[in-house]
């Protein structure tokens, strides 16, 4: 079977590579100025195969490098897990001022936090390339999606994503109710460890 991204999986890793370390470069620029980074860890991918495939089936879309490249924005995905809830917030920032990028999407999970508990940044990006893409446009544009969290956010996320794909539980309801808690003490967690940050870089500003 032809790789549903065609031609252009090559040009994938490339970007992905790219942006992984202009966004590494970012950091230790941070890092060397103040003696902290910005973020905790990175994960980078190019969505799988299967799963592609697998959401072009769910979405009803032609399983294509059309589809997987243009109608859908994750082809290329990165993570970013901060330390802080102000970091995700200065990343953004960050991102933004990056050349060749337009920003396609945003949504903030942070500050507006969905119904069962989940916390988290979204951005979708466009990045203009120097090589054309599946549309015929040279210079091209190619998608991606980042994604930041604080670790206790990630954390949630990531028992919650195991937890909800169990079959056959019991007291699914409490489950839920349980998972929501848990999220917000987390969240509460979060925002004592920021207010515990600030006092101590306003201690450090007043010496």
């Amino acid at each position: 079977m032809n790789s549903i991204y065609g031609s252009y999986r090559e040009k994938l890793e490339l970007i992905l590579n790219d942006l992984t370390e202009k966004i590494e470069d970012l950091n230790k620029a941070v890092k060397d100025a103040r003696g902290e980074g910005i973020y905790e860890h990175l994960t980078a991918r190019v969505k799988s195969e299967e799963s592609m495939r697998e959401k072009c089936r769910r979405k009803g879309l032609s399983e294509d490098e059309r589809s997987a490249l243009e109608e859908i924005h994750d082809a290329i995905g990165i993570r970013i897990v901060c330390s802080f809830i102000d970091d995700i917030y200065e990343i953004v920032s960050l991102i933004k001022g990056f050349e060749n990028i337009e920003i396609v999407e945003e949504k903030d999970y942070v500050r507006n936090v969905k119904p069962n508990g989940y916390r988290s940044y979204h951005m979708v990006i466009a990045i203009r390339t120097d090589f054309a893409d599946c549309m015929g446009r040279n210079p091209g544009k190619y998608y991606a999606e980042i994604q930041l969290r604080t670790i206790a956010m990630d954390s949630w996320a990531s028992l919650e994503h195991r937890l909800k794909y169990k079959k056959d539980v019991k007291n699914q309801q409490l489950i839920v109710a349980e998972l929501k808690k848990c999220a917000d003490e987390l969240a509460s967690c979060d925002l004592s460890m920021q207010t515990i940050r600030d006092l101590i870089n306003e201690d450090n500003d007043n010496t």
